[in-house]
């Protein structure tokens, strides 16, 4: 079939045309038929389907991490009692308010336990953080190297928390030693302390 051939066809004799003449344009009109549905309708429902089956695959995810969390209930459940049971370990090493002139008095005795001298024995303010306050306590000891040791050591282990910071240690006499060091002190605050400086953040942070 030329070019020719097919101007001359005429749509109101259609039944006429000969049978590949019908079988060509039956296949063009399928072919205008596709291509019109794909741009009108079927168009907006692959874009749709993309986004559903992103979706499902989001879902999937979302629902196997539930899944492994399900399942891992009871192991999740002892290990947040583990943590709290260490927490509550290692709040027991901090004294509270009231107690805190206790391990003041116990860091003295450890010195003089030690036969050391105390030459200054002095805590400074406290510091107020999220959760604890720590006292620093200024000390200059005279004593013996091994007495001295022994201290350092006697503090290490009280049932509290305590620490030696900036230790410096100059010769005095034969055998003697003068050591400064700033020993910390820690302890929790209470309920009422947390609510106060919770409430003093929160104002600041309205500002």
């Amino acid at each position: 079939m030329t070019l020719d051939d097919i101007n001359k066809l005429d749509f109101k004799t259609i039944a006429d045309w000969p049978l590949p003449t019908k079988l060509v344009a039956l296949a063009l009109l399928s072919l205008a038929i596709i291509a019109a549905g794909w741009w009108f309708d079927w168009r907006g429902g692959m874009a749709e389907l993309e986004v559903a089956q992103q979706q499902e695959t989001e879902l999937r995810a979302t629902f196997t991490t539930k899944k492994n969390q399900a399942v891992n209930l009871d192991a999740y459940k002892k290990q947040l009692a583990d943590i709290e049971q260490a927490f509550g370990a290692l709040l027991k090493q901090l004294p509270n308010k009231q107690e805190m002139d206790a391990l003041i008095t116990d860091v003295n005795q450890a010195g003089l336990g030690r036969g050391l001298q105390f030459d200054l024995f002095r805590p400074q303010g406290e510091t107020i953080s999220e959760f604890y306050a720590e006292t620093p306590i200024e000390v200059k000891v005279t004593g013996g190297y091994h007495d001295i040791a022994a201290f350092v050591s006697d503090v290490s282990k009280l049932s509290r928390i305590v620490t030696l910071q900036n230790i410096a240690m100059t010769p005095s006499k034969e055998g003697v030693l003068n050591m400064d060091a700033i020993v910390k002190t820690y302890r929790y605050l209470d309920e009422e302390e947390v609510n106060n400086k919770k409430a003093i953040t929160d104002k600041g942070q309205k500002k």
